[in-house]
Protein backbone atom coordinates (compact mmCIF):
# COMPACT_ATOMS: atom_id res chain seq x y z
CA UNK A 1 0.00 0.00 0.00
CA UNK A 2 1.50 3.42 -0.89
CA UNK A 3 2.67 5.62 2.34
CA UNK A 4 0.29 8.22 3.31
CA UNK A 5 1.60 11.45 3.00
CA UNK A 6 0.73 13.70 6.20
CA UNK A 7 -2.19 12.96 8.77
CA UNK A 8 -5.40 12.26 6.75
CA UNK A 9 -6.41 11.67 3.26
CA UNK A 10 -7.42 14.64 2.41
CA UNK A 11 -3.75 16.15 3.33
CA UNK A 12 -2.51 13.39 1.48
CA UNK A 13 -4.00 14.54 -1.60
CA UNK A 14 -3.20 18.29 -0.85
CA UNK A 15 -0.03 17.66 -0.42
CA UNK A 16 0.38 15.50 -3.40
CA UNK A 17 -1.17 18.31 -5.40
CA UNK A 18 1.44 20.36 -3.84
CA UNK A 19 4.06 18.12 -4.92
CA UNK A 20 3.25 17.98 -8.43
CA UNK A 21 2.41 21.75 -9.04
CA UNK A 22 5.96 22.64 -7.26
CA UNK A 23 7.79 19.98 -9.53
CA UNK A 24 6.03 21.64 -12.37
CA UNK A 25 7.25 25.31 -11.67
CA UNK A 26 10.71 23.39 -11.55
CA UNK A 27 10.77 21.53 -14.16
CA UNK A 28 9.16 24.68 -16.52
CA UNK A 29 11.99 27.24 -15.05
CA UNK A 30 14.71 25.29 -16.98
CA UNK A 31 12.83 24.03 -20.28
CA UNK A 32 9.74 24.04 -21.81
CA UNK A 33 6.12 22.64 -21.28
CA UNK A 34 6.14 20.79 -24.17
CA UNK A 35 9.37 18.53 -23.35
CA UNK A 36 8.41 17.92 -19.95
CA UNK A 37 6.58 14.41 -19.27
CA UNK A 38 4.51 13.28 -16.60
CA UNK A 39 7.17 10.83 -15.42
CA UNK A 40 9.66 14.09 -15.12
CA UNK A 41 7.20 15.41 -13.09
CA UNK A 42 6.18 12.52 -11.29
CA UNK A 43 10.45 11.54 -10.24
CA UNK A 44 10.72 15.51 -9.55
CA UNK A 45 7.56 15.91 -7.11
CA UNK A 46 9.06 12.29 -5.15
CA UNK A 47 5.67 10.30 -5.83
CA UNK A 48 4.90 7.40 -8.56
CA UNK A 49 3.96 7.61 -11.88
CA UNK A 50 0.57 6.18 -11.22
CA UNK A 51 -0.21 8.93 -8.19
CA UNK A 52 -0.46 11.64 -10.86
CA UNK A 53 -3.03 9.87 -12.50
CA UNK A 54 -4.99 10.24 -9.43
CA UNK A 55 -4.95 13.74 -9.72
CA UNK A 56 -5.04 14.28 -12.81
CA UNK A 57 -5.82 13.18 -16.35
CA UNK A 58 -2.90 14.52 -18.07
CA UNK A 59 0.27 16.78 -18.90
CA UNK A 60 -2.41 19.61 -19.72
CA UNK A 61 -5.06 18.97 -16.78
CA UNK A 62 -2.34 18.95 -13.96
CA UNK A 63 -1.19 22.46 -16.27
CA UNK A 64 -4.85 24.05 -15.58
CA UNK A 65 -5.51 23.37 -12.22
CA UNK A 66 -1.55 24.46 -11.23
CA UNK A 67 -2.55 27.71 -12.80
CA UNK A 68 -5.83 28.19 -11.37
CA UNK A 69 -3.75 27.46 -8.03
CA UNK A 70 -1.11 29.78 -8.35
CA UNK A 71 -3.57 32.91 -9.81
CA UNK A 72 -6.11 32.31 -7.12
CA UNK A 73 -3.90 32.76 -4.32
CA UNK A 74 -1.69 35.80 -5.87
CA UNK A 75 -5.37 37.23 -6.61
CA UNK A 76 -6.25 36.49 -2.93
CA UNK A 77 -3.16 38.22 -1.77
CA UNK A 78 -3.50 41.20 -3.67
CA UNK A 79 -6.99 42.08 -2.39
CA UNK A 80 -5.87 41.88 0.57
CA UNK A 81 -2.83 44.24 0.24
CA UNK A 82 -5.31 46.73 -1.87
CA UNK A 83 -7.69 46.48 1.10
CA UNK A 84 -5.11 48.27 3.29
CA UNK A 85 -5.76 51.34 1.11
CA UNK A 86 -8.25 53.88 0.99
CA UNK A 87 -7.28 55.69 -2.14
CA UNK A 88 -8.43 54.18 -4.91
CA UNK A 89 -5.99 56.05 -7.67
CA UNK A 90 -3.05 54.47 -4.94
CA UNK A 91 -4.75 50.95 -5.37
CA UNK A 92 -4.53 51.44 -9.32
CA UNK A 93 -1.13 52.21 -8.52
CA UNK A 94 -0.51 49.54 -6.42
CA UNK A 95 -1.84 46.68 -8.57
CA UNK A 96 -0.01 47.95 -12.13
CA UNK A 97 3.15 47.78 -9.68
CA UNK A 98 2.56 44.18 -8.81
CA UNK A 99 0.79 42.45 -12.37
CA UNK A 100 4.10 44.37 -14.28
CA UNK A 101 6.45 42.74 -11.36
CA UNK A 102 4.73 39.60 -11.36
CA UNK A 103 5.57 39.22 -15.31
CA UNK A 104 8.92 40.12 -14.71
CA UNK A 105 9.02 37.04 -11.25
CA UNK A 106 7.24 34.48 -12.90
CA UNK A 107 8.33 31.34 -12.88
CA UNK A 108 8.30 30.73 -16.82
CA UNK A 109 8.91 33.84 -18.41
CA UNK A 110 8.39 34.10 -21.98
CA UNK A 111 7.06 31.06 -22.40
CA UNK A 112 3.48 31.33 -24.79
CA UNK A 113 1.77 28.48 -23.37
CA UNK A 114 -1.08 28.57 -25.46
CA UNK A 115 0.73 27.48 -28.47
CA UNK A 116 2.37 24.21 -26.79
CA UNK A 117 -1.43 22.71 -25.59
CA UNK A 118 -4.76 22.27 -27.21
CA UNK A 119 -7.38 24.53 -28.00
CA UNK A 120 -9.19 23.66 -25.33
CA UNK A 121 -6.55 23.51 -23.08
CA UNK A 122 -6.15 27.48 -23.97
CA UNK A 123 -8.95 28.52 -23.48
CA UNK A 124 -8.98 27.16 -20.33
CA UNK A 125 -5.74 28.71 -19.64
CA UNK A 126 -7.30 32.32 -20.79
CA UNK A 127 -9.84 31.90 -18.25
CA UNK A 128 -7.11 32.49 -15.07
CA UNK A 129 -7.30 36.27 -15.79
CA UNK A 130 -10.80 36.39 -14.85
CA UNK A 131 -9.33 36.50 -10.80
CA UNK A 132 -7.19 39.05 -11.82
CA UNK A 133 -9.98 41.20 -14.13
CA UNK A 134 -12.61 40.82 -11.22
CA UNK A 135 -9.91 42.39 -8.71
CA UNK A 136 -8.84 45.28 -11.43
CA UNK A 137 -13.07 46.01 -12.20
CA UNK A 138 -13.38 46.65 -8.20
CA UNK A 139 -11.03 48.76 -8.20
CA UNK A 140 -11.76 51.05 -10.79
CA UNK A 141 -15.59 50.76 -9.91
CA UNK A 142 -14.44 52.60 -6.54
CA UNK A 143 -12.50 54.87 -8.13
CA UNK A 144 -15.90 56.03 -10.66
CA UNK A 145 -17.84 56.51 -7.54
CA UNK A 146 -15.47 58.27 -5.81
CA UNK A 147 -15.13 60.66 -8.15
CA UNK A 148 -11.71 60.31 -8.97
CA UNK A 149 -11.87 58.60 -12.07
CA UNK A 150 -14.56 59.31 -14.88
CA UNK A 151 -17.43 57.11 -15.41
CA UNK A 152 -16.10 54.03 -18.70
CA UNK A 153 -16.65 51.44 -19.54
CA UNK A 154 -14.89 48.68 -17.68
CA UNK A 155 -16.03 45.90 -20.08
CA UNK A 156 -13.69 47.01 -22.57
CA UNK A 157 -11.08 49.04 -20.06
CA UNK A 158 -10.18 46.31 -17.55
CA UNK A 159 -9.02 43.52 -20.43
CA UNK A 160 -7.11 46.56 -21.98
CA UNK A 161 -5.26 47.41 -19.14
CA UNK A 162 -4.49 44.11 -17.66
CA UNK A 163 -3.29 43.36 -21.41
CA UNK A 164 -1.22 45.84 -20.87
CA UNK A 165 0.11 45.24 -18.23
CA UNK A 166 0.73 41.56 -19.20
CA UNK A 167 2.97 42.12 -22.31
CA UNK A 168 6.39 42.73 -20.77
CA UNK A 169 9.19 40.06 -21.27
CA UNK A 170 11.95 39.97 -18.76
CA UNK A 171 13.75 43.02 -17.71
CA UNK A 172 16.17 43.32 -14.23
CA UNK A 173 17.57 46.04 -12.75
CA UNK A 174 17.30 49.89 -13.17
CA UNK A 175 15.28 49.11 -16.56
CA UNK A 176 13.03 47.26 -14.77
CA UNK A 177 12.03 50.05 -12.59
CA UNK A 178 11.82 52.60 -15.28
CA UNK A 179 9.54 50.01 -16.84
CA UNK A 180 7.58 49.79 -13.73
CA UNK A 181 6.91 53.47 -13.28
CA UNK A 182 6.43 53.88 -17.15
CA UNK A 183 3.57 51.72 -17.22
CA UNK A 184 1.98 52.88 -14.48
CA UNK A 185 2.00 56.45 -15.61
CA UNK A 186 0.70 55.11 -18.68
CA UNK A 187 -2.50 53.44 -17.31
CA UNK A 188 -3.29 55.88 -14.59
CA UNK A 189 -3.74 58.94 -17.94
CA UNK A 190 -5.34 55.67 -19.67
CA UNK A 191 -8.13 55.56 -17.36
CA UNK A 192 -8.24 59.41 -16.53
CA UNK A 193 -6.80 59.10 -12.63
CA UNK A 194 -3.63 61.57 -13.85
CA UNK A 195 -6.44 63.77 -15.14
CA UNK A 196 -9.05 63.75 -12.27
CA UNK A 197 -5.72 64.33 -10.36
CA UNK A 198 -5.01 67.58 -12.51
CA UNK A 199 -8.21 68.66 -12.33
Amino acid sequence: MPKIIGGSLREHREQTRRRLFDALSTLMADRGFDTITLADIAATAGVGRTAVYNHFADKEALLVDFIADETDRYAALLQRRLDEIDDPVEQLRHYVRSQVRLGHDQQFPGTDLRSMVSRQTAARLHDHVVAFESVLRGVLSRGIAAGVLPPQDLDTTVPLVNACLSAHGAVEGVARERIVRQTEQFVLRAVGALAAESA
